[in-house]
């Protein structure tokens, strides 16, 4: 039987790449792995009680867009975090952001845009999930380069119009993934115009938006709603990164009614509802801001110590938001190995996060670094980086 064809071009995702990269190097003394975004940081207190209390509850299929409660608290949290009106309809939970920016595409790309087939941007390097929608939609994807010399977000604006004309989708993703950037009210106000003009969607990955170094990160979404033009955004957000709680799979995705119909359509019939006792434990999670307070802290912490231990390194730009990150390295894939042979730390080679284009690999010269681990750990991995890598300080 012939396989499907969309999928053929996908290159070997990070992590198997990387195990292959270092199979044949043994680690330095103590290892410590950097590698994964998966928090580290303690889970609340509240969540524990919750999921014992509503046990019994997994005995009952859950209401697939949501339990009114839930949205009701997503709704509040989006007027007292970004100052805007939400309301129900315009909400849908999800199995976290990976499981809602796949299905957005599926729900709301369209096979052709203007004779043409649509397009798909891809800020480049980015969350991998961006490009696997599009090969599932059957868009062309195309990579946006963010680098150093656009402050690590891509100019799309930069894009031909033929380009901008088919395009139906435009993933962004603030603070960045890996760089740390974060897209400001400028920058944002800029791209909704870009897809006022060309008529595409943005899709706005939020998911890191609570993990910030001095200021909260404007969202898409608000601003959009602030120009008049809400239709225009489409917001994801979850709180894995938010509340140290990657396991628990909940996220949600907002926007206008009329696009949330249709996301919440296709999951009725492909959507795996979130189950109850993760939903009631949502409901705590995101009316609840002292827990989010107290992590972003410990990051903030952490911020501190790398730049105080790279702060003299040509070229390290410290994460505007974010958990990672984005060091200059000559190779990346080289630095890699080196690190994990002499200081037994394992960092991810910049390149398997990005895609090969005219201009080059942006990722190429960058290691990925998250700083995810206790604080202490994460000041000795980062020294041993910063020896091993650039000379001791």
């Amino acid at each position: 039987m012939a396989s499907p064809e969309r999928f053929s071009n996908l290159p070997e995702y990070a992590f198997p790449r990387l195990r292959k990269l270092l199979s044949n190097v043994a680690p330095g003394p103590d290892p410590i792995v950097m590698t994964i975004g998966e928090p580290r940081h303690g889970i609340p207190d509240f969540v524990a009680p919750i999921l014992s209390r509503t046990v019994d509850e997994l005995g009952k299929y859950p209401p697939n867009e949501g339990t009114p409660e839930l949205l009701k608290a997503i709704s509040g949290w989006l007027a007292t975090r970004h100052g805007i009106e939400v309301p129900p309809e315009g909400i849908t939970i999800v199995n976290g952001t990976r499981e809602g920016l796949f299905n957005a595409a599926l729900a709301l790309c369209p096979e052709r845009k203007n004779g043409a087939t649509a397009r798909i941007l891809v800020p480049n390097p980015f969350y991998q999930v961006y490009a696997v929608a599009a090969a599932a939609v059957g868009a062309v994807p195309v990579f946006v380069n963010a680098t150093a010399e656009t402050g690590h977000l891509p100019d799309f604006a930069g894009l031909d119009a033929a380009t901008l004309d088919a395009t139906a989708i435009c993933y962004l993703c603030s603070p960045a993934n890996p760089q740390g950037a974060v897209a400001g009210r400028d920058y944002l106000e800029r791209l909704v115009e870009l897809a006022e003009r060309h008529d595409f969607l943005i899709f706005a990955d939020e998911c890191y938006s609570e993990i910030w170094r001095t200021a909260p990160p404007p969202g898409a979404l608000a601003v959009a709603m602030g120009m008049g033009l809400g239709h225009r955004v489409i917001m994801f957000n979850s709180l894995s990164k938010r509340s140290n709680l990657p396991g628990l799979r909940s996220g949600f995705i907002a926007g206008a009614p009329e696009h949330i119909a249709r996301l919440r359509v296709l999951r009725s019939y492909a959507g795996a509802p979130v189950p109850l006792p993760h939903q009631r434990v949502s409901e705590s999670a995101w009316a609840e801001e002292a827990h989010v307070q107290a992590n972003r802290a410990l990051y903030q912490e952490k911020y501190a110590i790398a730049d105080r231990i790279f702060g003299n390194v040509p070229g390290y730009q410290p994460p505007e938001g974010g958990f990672f990150l984005w060091l200059p390295a000559e190779d990346g894939e080289a630095a890699a190995r080196k690190l994990w042979a002499e200081a037994g730390v394992q960092v991810l080679p910049g390149a398997y996060l990005a895609r090969d284009t005219d201009q080059g690999n942006p990722g190429r010269s960058y290691v990925r670094v998250a700083l995810v681990g206790p604080t202490a750990e994460t000041e000795d991995a980062l020294t041993r980086i910063r020896d091993t890598l650039y000379g001791k300080g």
